[in-house]
């Protein structure tokens, strides 16, 4: 799909598009501005603690399903695998640093608790059989849940 097309779709003209976006890619990009505030204003709701913001990304993921096959699935760019590693990556940096703030290190710890993540997410979308968000989330925190304890203590 290039841009004339996203445009004709949209029913706004190339430069109201330009306007607001630089490539195709930006507009893609943004749509997780969205959804990192969707998910901050539910943790900032629920205050569940580190990795907070999880339930309610998988419960995202498994409502729009076709599109993040198309964004992270098999056939997807590097650019938008990338975009989806770095907003995983980013929720995870906030919540661990609103729970872990004095921990050294914090960096690595985010990078690799949200790499599990991301990657679990990727596979979810084109796993045969195909898994639930129940059993996706239980995964994310089965494997997380250690790391989690250390920090801890």
């Amino acid at each position: 799909m290039n841009v004339l097309d996203i445009c004709e779709r949209a029913e706004v003209g190339r430069s109201t598009f330009y306007t607001h976006f630089a490539h195709k890619e930006a507009l893609l990009l943004s749509g997780y501005d969205d959804l990192r505030e969707h998910l901050r204003a539910e943790r900032a709701a629920h205050a569940r603690g580190p990795l907070a913001f999880l339930p309610g990304l998988i419960e995202h993921v498994f409502d729009n399903r076709r599109l993040f096959r198309a964004l992270v699935g098999k056939r997807a760019g590097h650019l938008a695998i990338g975009g989806f590693r770095r907003f995983v990556l980013d929720m995870v940096s906030e919540d661990l640093a609103n729970d872990f703030a004095k921990m050294p290190n914090l960096e690595p710890v985010a990078r690799y608790v949200s790499g599990g993540i991301s990657e679990l997410l990727i596979w979810s979308v084109d796993a045969r059989p195909a898994t639930d968000a129940v059993e996706l989330e239980a995964l994310c925190l089965q494997f997380t849940q250690p790391i989690l304890a250390r920090l801890r203590k």
